[in-house]
């Protein structure tokens, strides 16, 4: 098999891109960040929409994920960016327990108690199935039309001229067409370790970082923000790249 070419020099072909970390429901910071991407694209002299870009993650572990999915759909109506939000692990997760009562009292005692607060949805006292069951019927009962169309109009990944944008990484040795959804979405180490070239600069989330980061062959933009109160994102223009951050 032909191995991609390193890309020294990544470009997004002159758009401007802004792309969004983890937010985990932590609206206080994501609304600092949307207004310095707002003041920033306001000086840009690009005739194009900037495309603005979340990873994924916009539920579970902070206080307010109804607010943020509301934040950022009423940013997709304004014409002033192109909004693509892409589909991460907790959305995977939030998605299948309001299908299968059997994974429910894994999602809700890992990350989704403060998800079903958000919503107004008491979590179970206890994790049994019934209580499960009763706590999965009361999520459906209240969740707006709109979050479903959210959820089930999210992509899995974007390219951008040398540029793919996914939640969690790619399947090293495997062809960026080929991905498996799971991978795009739950994948760590075996991608987090390679030095391959994967034809694309991987711009993703997902696993936490001190700092974000920047390799050859990928930046990673999650830094944590539910335990460090730093949500980071980054411009990319041309061949230009600059991290922006909103603290808590």
């Amino acid at each position: 098999m032909t191995r991609p070419a390193r890309i020294h020099a990544p470009s997004t072909g002159g758009r401007l891109v802004y792309a969004v970390g983890d937010i985990h429901g932590h609206v206080d910071q994501l609304d600092g960040l949307l207004a310095q991407i707002a003041a920033d694209a306001g000086q840009s002299a690009t005739r194009d929409p900037p495309l603005l870009v979340f990873l994924g993650d916009y539920v579970d572990r902070g206080p307010h994920s109804r607010a943020v999915i509301d934040r950022i759909i009423a940013t997709a109506a304004d014409d002033r960016f192109e909004v693509v939000a892409l589909k991460g692990n907790h959305e995977d997760a939030m998605v299948r327990f309001l299908s299968d009562p059997g994974f429910a009292p894994a999602w809700i005692a890992n990350w989704g108690q403060a998800t079903l607060a958000s919503y107004g949805v008491a979590p179970p006292p206890a994790f049994d199935p019934a209580a499960c069951e009763a706590v999965q019927a009361q999520l459906a009962a209240v969740l707006p039309d709109s979050h479903r169309a959210f959820m089930a109009g999210l992509r899995l990944s974007l390219e951008v001229g040398d540029y793919l944008f996914v939640h969690a990484g790619v399947r090293p040795g495997v062809p960026l067409d080929a991905q498996a959804e799971r991978d795009l979405i739950w994948i760590r180490y075996d991608f987090l370790e390679s030095d391959e070239a994967f034809g694309k600069v991987v711009v993703h989330g997902h696993t936490p970082a001190d700092r974000p980061e920047r390799k050859l062959n990928r930046i990673n933009i999650d830094t944590g923000v539910y335990f460090s109160g730093v949500l980071t994102a980054v411009r990319l223009e041309g061949e230009q790249q600059r991290f922006m951050q909103s603290y808590a």
